[in-house]
């Protein structure tokens, strides 16, 4: 149901009140009439109410004539004025026309039709002034506070409005650059682009192309810069009209070549860290059978032990190769200081705005549009420890995920919360704490469950050919795993998906860094009972084998689920577990914390072949593989000395 426009407002001034009543008959079935017998309460009321259209008013008053009043309310009042005069008064009404106080006259008597046509002419006239002035207030007001370059161009293609912005970009004032061409303003080396955008805008009504300018034209207006150019077509005019709009792209650009960046080297860290993981396992396996096999044998087996030490050897050159190999995959050069997320969120506005834009289909009848809210968590984060660069990315990176699956626009909500961890969430990297969670949401068409489950699988997209790499997901959620975080993806068909990045808070705990002190006696004297957790076959086997060869009671688990299935059925009391952080259903640290609430005094000693430090415990007892029985030894003597253990 559309809006009906008010009715316009009519003002009648008259010392008699028969002429008020007989006026207020003739208009108040299509105006809305005010009426006053005094010149000076006339005055009063334009000075409380600005819609006044139409002011009539008698000439001869006894406060005040009425030219003279109509004089003083030009003063205060836009509205149009018609004088009602006697033929005496011709003198008065032609002194008020040339003086601009009124519009219109009328004699008295008044002929009705003529004074009401009159009267809806001043109106429609004055309404349509009002617009006018309206629509020039916000023209000027948008040039001059918008921050992108904006001129509109007549047919002959020159500048009849152009904004400071504008005209700075060809290093002109406003009025150097009125009535003149862009091709006779614009450096020369941006002819060719400027001729062909204008050929497209011609043929299509519309251009838009990001422009990487030459560097001496670069050098004061960054060097990337959007032109959108569009026809104004207006079928009721002859004249035609063309906008032309240019902004300062350089950051998005720059921060979208560091996202495509960072996409290809976290790829080949996800590589290079799986192989090292598998890698890792095969030599722990591997270095540990040989020094087993090379106790057993006797020393007069000198030509197979031989053997033995020359595998032993390369097997361990091999595990110096793979320790290159995780220096390459893991990104150490993040870096990692105190960062008010919300703060963050609101300096990277603009830019989220300006990617949704260039990014999103120009044919879009709804638009999509970006939301930054933090309303609700504002002064309540505390900071958390990241790197602020990598973390802009990733919403970014979240922010262009969501344009592309909203086809028919949409909102996009960036916003952030406190959350509180109270125990540990199965298959995830939660742990008891608090976090603070940035989300992006969106209203596209969502993923299924089949989809869920392998969003962050490197190379695994669901876009077009050309539209995505498959990288994104995954540089997010290696980066936030890297700094103790989890990664959550929330998502239905055709209802949107919600991503949230959960940061552990700063808390100023640091992993204890310890050295092996070599020559200090490694194992207490007493026999330990020990469970090793571990999925990988041989190195359990070797785990244990090392154990038991030092005498300690062993007992061995495939997995999370059986370790603490078995100290559930009555296994305990354990004086230390050993177990991968890595494995599949229930990882290290889920399976740690479980066995912790059935025996809190239970000691732990972490082994991995590949992971980021910010996914394992703070403070705990961390040892990598390859390792040897002369190590193990070291870490296990310095845990039950109640100290910490990480190398």
């Amino acid at each position: 149901m559309t809006q009906q426009a008010a009715r316009p407002v009519v003002l009648l001034v008259d010392d008699e009140p028969e002429i008020l009543v007989a006026l207020t008959d003739l208009l108040e079935d299509a105006f809305t009439v005010i009426s006053t017998v005094s010149p000076v309460e006339a005055l009063e009321i334009l000075a409380r109410r600005n819609d006044v259209d139409v002011i009539v008013s008698d000439q001869r008053m006894p406060e005040m004539g009425g030219d003279v009043m109509l004089a003083r309310a030009r003063e205060i009042s836009d509205a149009q004025a018609i004088l009602l005069t006697g033929y005496a008064d011709i003198g008065a009404v032609a002194a008020a026309l040339n003086q601009g106080r009124i519009s219109f006259y009328s004699h008295k008597p008044w002929d009705p039709d003529a004074l009401r046509a009159m009267i809806v002419q001043a109106a429609d006239y004055h309404r349509l002034e009002r617009e006018l002035r309206t629509e020039r207030q916000l023209l000027h007001g948008l040039l001059n506070n918008l921050r992108a370059g904006l001129g509109f161009k007549d047919s002959q293609g020159r500048f009849v409005r152009i904004n400071h912005q504008a005209a700075d970009f060809y290093d002109r004032d406003v009025a150097d650059c009125l009535g003149q061409r862009e091709e006779d303003l614009c450096d020369p080396a941006l002819l060719p682009a400027l001729r062909m955008a204008e050929e497209r805008m011609r043929a299509e009504g519309r251009d838009e192309a990001a422009v990487e300018l030459p560097a001496q034209v670069g050098r004061n207006h960054g060097r990337w810069r959007e032109f959108t150019r569009v026809v104004l077509d207006d079928s009721d005019s002859s004249d035609v009209y063309s906008v032309v709009i240019n902004r300062d792209i350089t950051r998005q650009q720059e921060m979208e070549g560091r996202l495509r960046q960072a996409e290809k080297m976290q790829a080949l860290g996800t590589m290079a860290g799986g192989i090292a993981h598998d890698f890792n396992n095969l030599l722990t396996a591997v270095l540990g059978s040989l020094e087993l096999a090379h106790e057993m044998l006797p020393p007069e087996e000198g030509a197979v032990l031989r053997l033995l030490d020359n595998a032993t050897a390369a097997a361990r050159r091999g595990a110096s190769l793979t320790r290159r190999l995780l220096n390459f995959s893991r990104p150490r050069d993040l870096s990692l200081e105190p960062i008010d997320v919300n703060a963050l969120l609101h300096g990277m506005k603009d830019l989220l705005a300006q990617t949704v834009v260039s990014r999103q289909d120009k044919a879009l009848a709804t638009p999509c549009s970006i939301v930054v809210d933090t309303a609700a968590s504002d002064g309540m984060l505390p900071p958390v420890c990241t790197d602020a660069g990598q973390l802009e990315l990733a919403v970014l990176n979240l922010c262009i995920n969501a344009v592309d699956a909203m086809p028919n626009g949409g909102v996009i909500r960036v916003s952030s919360a406190l959350k509180r961890v109270r125990e540990v969430v199965a298959g995830t990297n939660l742990v008891p704490g608090s976090y603070v969670m940035v989300s992006v949401q969106d209203q596209g068409v969502g993923m299924s469950e089949e989809t869920l489950a392998r969003v962050f699988e490197p190379f695994f997209t669901t876009k077009d050919v050309g539209r995505g790499t498959g990288l994104g997901l995954s540089m997010i959620y290696g980066f936030v795993r890297h700094v103790g975080g989890e990664v959550q993806v929330h998502s239905t068909p055709g209802e949107g998906t919600r991503v949230d990045l959960c940061l552990p808070v700063q808390d100023g705990t640091a992993r204890a860094e310890t050295t092996e002190e070599p020559g200090i006696t490694t194992m207490p004297d007493r026999p330990l009972r020990i469970m090793v957790v571990d999925d990988e076959p041989g190195v359990r086997a070797v785990t244990a084998g090392f154990l038991r060869a030092r005498g300690h009671e062993v007992h061995d688990y495939p997995g999370g689920r059986a370790a603490v299935a078995a100290l559930e059925a009555g296994l305990g009391p354990l004086d230390l577990v050993i177990m991968d952080v890595m494995m599949p259903e229930m990882g290290g640290q889920e399976t740690a914390h479980r066995l912790q609430a059935i025996q809190p005094d239970l000691r732990v000693l972490y082994l991995t072949g590949y992971a980021n430090l910010g996914a394992l415990p703070k403070g705990g007892n961390v040892m990598h593989k390859p390792f040897t029985r002369a190590g193990l030894a070291e870490h296990i003597g310095r845990i039950m000395r109640g100290g910490a253990s990480t190398a």
